[in-house]
C-alpha cells in the first residue's frame, strides 16, 4: 500500500481508504461480524484512513468503526479516523449553532469512544455556510478545546470546495471525483495541492456503477439508496450512482472494460485512475465482505495508466457522461 501526506495535517495516510458508509445504513443490511471482518481486512492490506460520518445508520458506523480502532490500537496498528457532522439537522444556515456542534461532537466522541476526533468534517452543508466565517471559527474554538484536532468539510459541489480552500486553517475537503465526475481535475485540485489542503475522494465507484458488475436488470434493496434516492429523493442525486442515469453510466462502463489491464478488475482501475492524480490524499472506497476490502486495497499496486488510457477515459467522459454532470456538481 503506497501512503501519501495528508495536507498540511503532514501525516502520511493509505492513499486507499475506506469509506465506512455501507457498513452503516442505505446499502442494504450488513451483518456486525462482517462489517468488522470487512473493517479488519482493509487494515490487514495496508489501509489506514477510515472515513465515517454520525449519521450512517444513526450511529451505527461510528460505534463499529470505533470499536475496530480500539482492537488496532491494542494492536499497536492505530489508524486515521475522519468522520462528519451536520446532518442530523434541517439543512438552514441557522441550524449549524455552537451548541449544535458540541452536542455532534460529543455524540461522536462518544460513538467513536475518544476524547479528541482526529478530523470532523462538516457533512456537505448548505452553500450559503460557506460564506459564514463564524462557523469556522466555531471549528477552530473546538479544536482549541481538544475536541476535536482538525476540521474539514465534505462538498457537493466544486464551488463549494474552492470557497472552503479560503478559510486558511481548513485541513480537508472531501469531494465526488472518479471517472464519472471529473470536474475537479480541473482546478479543484490543483488550488487544494496549493493551499495544503488534503483531499478525499468519495464515491469513487459511482456507487457501484464503476465495479461492471450491474446490468439494466440489476435490482437494489428497498434499504439500498440506490433504490430510493435515484432521483435525487432524500438526499443529493449526485450521491447516487455519481448523479449519472444508470442506462447511460452502463454503457460508458462497456466502453471503459476494453481499457482495464490484465489481471485488474474493473474497480480496480477505477480507483487507479482517480490515483492518478497527485492532488487526491486518499480514495474511499466502502465495501461490504473482507474480499471486497482486499480488492479495494490492492488498487494500490497496479501499475500507472499511461497517458492513452487516460486520454481515452477522458474522451469517454466528454462525449457519454459530461453533458449530465459537469457543470451541476
Amino acid at each position: 500500500m503506497r501512503a501519501r501526506t495528508f495536507g498540511r495535517l503532514g501525516r502520511d495516510v493509505s492513499e486507499v481508504g475506506f469509506g465506512a458508509w455501507q457498513i452503516g445504513a442505505d446499502w442494504g443490511e450488513v451483518d456486525e461480524d462482517d462489517a468488522l471482518a470487512t473493517l479488519h481486512a482493509a487494515a490487514d492490506a495496508g489501509v489506514s484512513f477510515f472515513d465515517t460520518a454520525d449519521v450512517y445508520g444513526d450511529g451505527r458506523s461510528e460505534r463499529l468503526v470505533g470499536r475496530f480502532a480500539r482492537d488496532r490500537a491494542a494492536a499497536g496498528d492505530p489508524i486515521f479516523v475522519a468522520t462528519k457532522m451536520g446532518r442530523r439537522v434541517e439543512q438552514t444556515v441557522a441550524n449549524y449553532t455552537p451548541e449544535g456542534f458540541r452536542a455532534w461532537n460529543d455524540r461522536s466522541r462518544e460513538n467513536l469512544g475518544v476524547e479528541t476526533l482526529d478530523l470532523v468534517q462538516l457533512h456537505c452543508p448548505p452553500t450559503d455556510l460557506y460564506y459564514r466565517p463564524e462557523v469556522f471559527e466555531e471549528l477552530e474554538a473546538m479544536v482549541a478545546e481538544g475536541r476535536i484536532a482538525a476540521y474539514g468539510v465534505s462538498v457537493e459541489r466544486v464551488e463549494e470546495g474552492l470557497k472552503a480552500l479560503e478559510y486558511p486553517r481548513v485541513a480537508s475537503v472531501q469531494i465526488v471525483f472518479n471517472a464519472f465526475r471529473q470536474r475537479p481535475a480541473q482546478l479543484f485540485l490543483r488550488e487544494a495541492a496549493r493551499r495544503g489542503v488534503g483531499v478525499i475522494a468519495r464515491v469513487p465507484l459511482a456507487s457501484g456503477l464503476l465495479s461492471g458488475r450491474y446490468t439494466p436488470e440489476t435490482s437494489f434493496g428497498p434499504d439500498d439508496h440506490r433504490n430510493f434516492n435515484r432521483h435525487g429523493e432524500q438526499f443529493d442525486v449526485g450521491e447516487t450512482f455519481a448523479g449519472v442515469p444508470l442506462e447511460v453510466g452502463l454503457e460508458a462502463v462497456e466502453e471503459l472494460r476494453e481499457l482495464v489491464p490484465e489481471a485488474a478488475t474493473m474497480a480496480q482501475f477505477a480507483l487507479r485512475w482517480i490515483l492518478m492524480h497527485e492532488g487526491v490524499s486518499t480514495v474511499i472506497p466502502g465495501a461490504r465482505s473482507p474480499e471486497q476490502a482486499a480488492a479495494n486495497a490492492a488498487a494500490s499496486d497496479l501499475a500507472e495508466l499511461d497517458e492513452a488510457t487516460m486520454a481515452r477515459v477522458g474522451e469517454i467522459y466528454a462525449r457519454r457522461i459530461a453533458p449530465h454532470v459537469h457543470q451541476r456538481w
